[in-house]
């Protein structure tokens, strides 16, 4: 159908006044940009702006993946109806309606549904169908998206996000439904039971999240935490948890309601600085040791640290990442619970830092591509190979998990560790920059910096393409005078040298990331969002001096975009 039919059918239909509303106030350009193509599932499951049209999310689009979700699960086994599914939801506008929209949809099919009485924690919603024995999840938010976003993510049966293997089939379903207007219910008889999940998923979680700690009971008088939720659903568990185990927290009051429109904050997302500004304030009043913040649907957890100079300075998910690994594994090792042939895991794109102080406690180490699915398929494999026994895995974007009960990032688990780690520092007298200067003096000074570049519209998909075929079909020859020493393109999945000579081939999925190794240890890696419309640039460089290496990735960007003519 072309645009122009899409609008008109969308005009005919049955809407809500708000749709209709909505629909009718569009421009031309909007209509365009509303009807072009249909929302598609990407790294993180469907991820759109809200509203009316096929490349909106709606009631509509909510239906026809609920639909082919319940024959995809039906299909791969009827028995899926009897165990069900485990739906959760965050603070955005219309995540409650469209959570009772997909437990209609299922339910419809015959499935048994289990629902949260509010809006829970990704996290838990992973935890939750690992309880429940479900079949599988389904997760509705745009995580750390703008208010103007909601988004679906599915789950197996391990709450783990489906790798594309196993999402394939799924997706098939998607592309052979027609107009999403056009969905219909099912028509199993019994319905499925849609029953409302209590108290004691909350208890479970919460009991399994306390257990992951090593020293909970160091002296916390004196220790300073503020938190902020960004309104999000980490906000109660979150409370709870503080609570029972003894810290002393400062909330920000204006972030602590679920505000679907975000009202308290700059920014929803803990990478973002103007995320932590009222956070900030909070801390200099009390004069807190640490700040911590996590995203609407409780994936991510940022940090901000008090240094030694008592300034506050937001850390990456590189440094944290660093940090918590090293901290982990010396108490682990300490305290005898450090696994022989333990593996930690990390993304392609995240830093070498982490790794090196991983491997240092004799720890074996691997890369995965982006999205946390990659890491939960891991833990799968290796509790049933034996071979390895997981320990820590992250990813630069914020994203930890430290035990495998969950099996997506958690931000629980990552704040109440990072509350303990700082508070074990704090009582040697140190705060987390000496500690970083201490592990960098040891393993290299790093610097990691990610930049993006957003390609709106129709014609966004079209140039950041264009971006990446040109990197395979005309190859960066150096950047600031440094030679490139090998590329590693992991949609050939080919590694090739500075002439383009095959080195080696590469053991993963293919994906669209190519990234560029340079002689003096540099790297850089290119990607497409896969949830947004933006190109990510990733820098890493390694020197003996902070001087060395801080203003380096700047500059290595501004050279790539002049010879990419961005």
């Amino acid at each position: 159908m072309t645009v122009k039919e899409k609008y008109e059918k969308w005009l005919k239909a049955d809407l809500n006044d708000d749709l209709r509303k909505q629909l009718l106030s569009y421009n031309e350009e909007e209509i365009n940009d509303a009807f072009y193509r249909d929302l598609e599932f990407g790294t993180a499951g469907i991820r759109g702006v809200l509203g009316p049209g096929s490349n909106r999310l709606n009631v509509y689009i909510i239906r026809k993946v609920s639909n082919a979700f319940a024959r995809f699960l039906i299909n791969n086994d009827p028995a899926n109806r009897e165990k069900g599914v485990c739906i959760s939801h965050d603070n955005r506008l219309y995540s409650r309606e469209f959570t009772l929209e997909a437990a209609k949809m299922l339910a419809s099919f015959g499935i048994k549904v289990y629902i949260f009485d509010d809006l829970r924690a990704t996290p838990e919603l992973s935890f939750a169908v690992r309880k429940m024995h479900a079949a599988g999840g389904i997760m509705i938010t745009a995580s750390h998206n703008p208010k103007e976003y909601n988004g679906y993510k599915v789950y197996d049966e391990e709450g783990c996000q489906l790798t594309p293997e196993k999402i394939q089939p799924y997706i098939d379903l998607i592309n052979e439904m027609g107009s999403e207007l056009d969905t219909e219910f099912g028509d199993f008889t019994p319905k499925g039971e849609i029953v409302t999940l209590g108290k004691e998923v909350d208890d479970d979680f919460i009991a399994h999240v306390k257990s992951i700690l090593l020293n909970p009971d160091l002296d916390k008088k004196d220790f300073k935490i503020v938190f902020t939720p960004q309104h999000g659903a980490s906000l109660e568990v979150a409370e709870r948890l503080f609570k029972e185990l003894g810290y002393t927290v400062t909330y920000v009051k204006e972030q602590c309601n679920h505000d679907p429109l975000f009202g308290g904050t700059k920014s929803p997302n803990p990478e973002i600085p103007c995320a932590y500004d009222l956070a900030i304030e909070y801390a200099k009043r009390i004069d807190a040791d640490v700040i911590m913040c996590t995203d609407p649907d409780a994936d991510r957890c940022g940090i901000v640290i008090k240094n030694k100079d008592g300034e506050y300075v937001l850390y990456t998910g590189n440094q944290t990442g660093a940090l918590l690994i090293n901290y982990v594994m010396q108490e682990r090792k300490r305290h005898g619970l450090l696994h022989e042939n333990g593996v930690v895991f990390d993304s392609v794109v995240t830093s070498s830092f982490g790794a090196d102080i991983a491997r240092s406690y004799g720890l074996s180490t691997e890369s995965v591509l982006t999205g946390f699915k990659w890491i939960g398929d891991k833990m799968k494999h290796y509790e049933i190979t034996k071979e390895k026994v997981f320990e820590f895995g992250y990813e630069e974007s914020y994203g930890y998990v430290l035990a495998p009960f969950v099996r997506d990032k958690d931000s629980l688990q990552a704040c109440m560790m990072m509350a303990e780690m700082v508070n074990y520092y704090r009582l040697q007298g140190k705060t987390l920059d000496v500690v970083y200067e201490e592990l960098q003096q040891k393993f290299g000074y790093h610097k990691d910096k990610l930049f993006s570049i957003y390609f709106e519209g129709q014609n966004g998909q079209a140039k950041m393409d264009s971006i990446m075929l040109g990197l395979r079909t005309s190859p960066l020859k150096e950047v600031l005078g440094m030679k490139v020493a090998y590329t590693e393109d992991y949609k050939s999945s080919k590694v090739v040298d500075g002439n383009g000579n095959l080195i080696k081939t590469i053991d993963l999925p293919s994906t669209d990331l190519v990234k560029i190794y340079f002689q003096d240890g540099s790297n850089i890696a290119i990607r497409p969002s896969g949830t947004e419309p933006k190109c990510k640039f990733y820098y890493g460089v390694i020197g003996k001096s902070q001087a060395e290496v801080d203003a380096k990735p700047d500059a290595m960007h501004n050279d790539i975009l002049k010879q990419l003519g961005l």
